[in-house]
């Protein structure tokens, strides 16, 4: 069978990537398109998953969203159509939903985020089926166009997946100093449809470098322009970094972690990586993640200096303690793969 995957973020590239190997494995064709990103196309680079390039990122401006999906639209329309493929899989790509419905393709996407409110509204109305993990109701997404039969819950929380994978990339040492302790940050996405576009990790990071001067403070930085400012605030307090390292690699190396809430603080989480969220982007898996102790949520710049201070001063034992709950908590779930199978076979489309 001939399956068509379109992967736009470094998140969907760790997602994705064992169900394409899985696919390509058992001699499915599988074609993966994706557009210029550059946490995206470094991540895909670094994971050795070949991606076809059509189109780019459409910043964080509504117009400029706009132009690039259509550009990009009219850009797969001759390769999804050269492909002829059997099923598109997505993350709600409101592109994928596009082309598949304009070409009579049969489309099944994952999302996690009912929050993602832009990006629902475009593509849940086109797609076939619709997977989200069990604590996404059915309700929350039904609202967005499509129908609650056509939603199907699975139990795993996505961060669970990626976790499993082994690091990729350059084995040489990070670029911290490896006498001191390191305190890995994950900005907030501020291009994305559902942000405001405001630095709230701002404060975090300035908040980190204050109380930890002597610590490493290592920034995963999503833009070229987050780059440059984080650099321009903080200057050598602060070591910022890209994609061009696998974020499971980064986890392996830290001893504790700071993000926004999304999907990296759920990786960090379920790694056994003593994490603490600042809820840059509320939404029902940061909840989930603090409900079951498996992250703390301070939001206020002294709240995240102390608890980050606690985790350091406990060392060992709180990244015993935090793998201990990951463990039980990640051994529950299930692959979304399996998921994706039954509802495919569902459909006529047996992988």
């Amino acid at each position: 069978m001939r399956v068509w995957f379109d992967i736009l973020t470094p998140k969907q590239v760790v997602f994705f990537e064992p169900m394409v190997r899985r696919l390509r494995g058992r001699g499915h064709r599988v074609v993966c398109t994706s557009r210029s990103y550059r946490e995206a196309s470094e991540l895909a680079r670094v994971r050795g998953l070949s991606t076809v390039q059509v189109g780019r990122h459409g910043g964080g401006t509504r117009a400029g969203k706009l132009a690039a999906g259509v550009r990009r639209v009219g850009g797969m329309v001759p390769v999804v159509s050269d492909l002829d493929p059997d099923l598109a899989v997505s993350f709600c790509s409101p592109d994928a939903a596009f082309v598949a419905r304009g070409l009579g393709i049969d489309h099944i996407a994952f999302i996690d985020a009912p929050h993602s409110h832009k990006v629902l509204r475009l593509a849940a109305p086109l797609v076939q089926r619709l997977l989200v993990p069990w604590i996404v109701t059915k309700e929350s997404i039904a609202r967005h166009g499509i129908p609650r039969a056509r939603v199907v819950q699975y139990r795993s929380i996505d961060g669970a997946i990626t976790a499993r994978r082994r690091p990729a990339g350059a084995r040489g040492r990070l670029p911290v100093d490896p006498s001191k302790r390191t305190i890995l940050v994950r900005p907030t996405e501020t291009q994305a449809s559902y942000t405001d576009g405001s630095n709230v990790a701002d404060g975090v990071i300035g908040a980190l470098a204050g109380a930890f001067p002597s610590e490493n403070i290592l920034v995963l930085s999503r833009y070229a322009e987050q780059t440059r400012r984080v650099r321009s605030l903080f200057g050598r307090a602060v070591t910022v970094i890209n994609m061009s390292y696998d974020g499971r690699r980064l986890l392996d190396n830290c001893d504790v972690f700071v993000g926004s809430g999304g999907t990296m603080t759920a990786e960090a989480a379920l790694s056994g990586v003593p994490t603490v969220s600042y809820n840059g982007v509320p939404n029902v898996v940061e909840e989930y993640l603090v409900r079951r102790r498996l992250a703390a949520r301070e939001t206020t710049g002294a709240g995240i200096r102390r608890r980050v201070g606690r985790i350091l001063a406990s060392g060992a034992s709180a990244r015993r303690a935090a793998a201990s709950r990951a463990s039980k908590e990640a051994a529950a779930m299930e692959d979304p793969y399996d998921c994706l199978a039954r509802v495919a076979a569902s459909m006529g489309r047996p992988l």
